[in-house]
C-alpha cells in the first residue's frame, strides 16, 4: 500500500494588493511580532517545512522553530526538535554556504535526475539530495515525504512554489497573512503567477476562518473544498 501522503499547508504573507514583497534589495517585512509568533507555533506543528530554490537563493532564510519552548514540547513528544526542512530546485544550483543548510536539524533537497551527482557533491555532508525525474514533479515530492513519515507538511514559498501547488490540487490549507501595506510596484514577486487553477476563476473557496493577528488578518481557506 502507497504511504499516505502529507497534509500540505501553504502559508504565506502578502500585502493588500497581493505582493510577497516589494522591489527593493531589502526585505520587506509584512509581519509583526504577533503574527511571527503565530507562524512560529505553525511551524513547531509541523513535521517538514519546504521552501523554494529561489526563495533560499534570495532571502537566504535558515527556516526553524525558533521558540525554545516550542522545541523543547516537541523533543518531549519523542520528535525532533526542528521539522525537517526541504527545498526543490530544477537547477540544482543551490550553493554550500546558505544559512539554510547550517542551521536545525535535518534537511533535505529534490532535484532533477540529471541535477542531483552535482547536486550531492556541492551538499556533501550538509543535506541528503533526491532526484524525482527529468523535472521536479511535485506529487513524487509528496509521495516520498509520505514515506519517510511526513504527516503535515507546510509550504513557505515562494510565488512560483505557491502557484504549482495550487494549480495541481496538492495543498489542503491556505493560510494568508493580509498586511495594511500596498506596494503597487511591477517588479515586485506577487503570491501567485499566472496558472490555470482547478475549477478556473468561477469557484470559491470554503473560507475556513479570519481573525485578527497584531495589524494583519489571517484568511485560511481550503483550497480543494468549494462554495457552491
Amino acid at each position: 500500500m502507497a504511504a499516505r501522503r502529507p497534509y500540505v499547508l501553504l502559508s504565506a504573507a502578502m500585502s493588500i494588493d497581493g505582493y510577497l514583497d516589494d522591489a527593493s534589495p531589502e526585505r520587506l517585512l509584512l509581519s509583526g511580532p504577533e503574527d511571527f509568533n503565530r507562524v512560529d507555533e505553525v511551524r513547531a506543528s509541523c513535521d517538514a517545512l519546504l521552501v523554494g530554490g529561489n526563495t533560499l537563493r534570495l532571502d537566504n532564510p535558515r527556516l526553524l522553530v525558533n521558540s525554545p519552548d516550542r522545541r523543547a514540547a516537541r523533543v518531549a513528544a519523542g520528535k525532533p526538535a526542528y521539522p525537517l526542512k526541504v527545498t526543490l530546485t530544477g537547477s540544482g544550483s543551490l550553493g554550500a554556504g546558505l544559512n539554510f543548510w547550517h542551521t536545525g536539524g535535518e534537511k533535505l533537497a529534490y532535484t532533477t535526475l540529471a541535477s542531483a551527482p552535482g547536486l550531492r557533491a556541492e551538499l556533501s555532508g550538509l543535506a541528503e539530495v533526491v532526484g524525482v525525474g527529468e523535472t521536479v514533479d511535485l506529487g513524487a515530492v509528496l509521495d516520498d515525504l509520505g514515506r519517510r513519515g511526513v504527516g503535515r507538511l507546510m509550504v513557505e514559498g515562494g510565488s512560483g512554489v505557491h502557484t504549482q501547488f495550487l494549480a495541481q490540487g496538492l495543498a489542503d490549507e491556505l493560510q494568508l497573512a493580509v498586511a495594511p501595506l500596498l506596494v503597487g510596484q511591477a517588479a515586485a514577486p506577487r503570491f501567485v503567477g499566472r496558472a490555470a487553477f482547478p475549477g478556473g476563476p468561477g469557484r470559491r473557496m470554503r473560507l475556513l476562518g479570519a481573525r485578527t493577528v497584531g495589524d494583519v488578518v489571517l484568511l485560511r481557506y481550503a483550497p480543494k473544498e468549494y462554495s457552491p
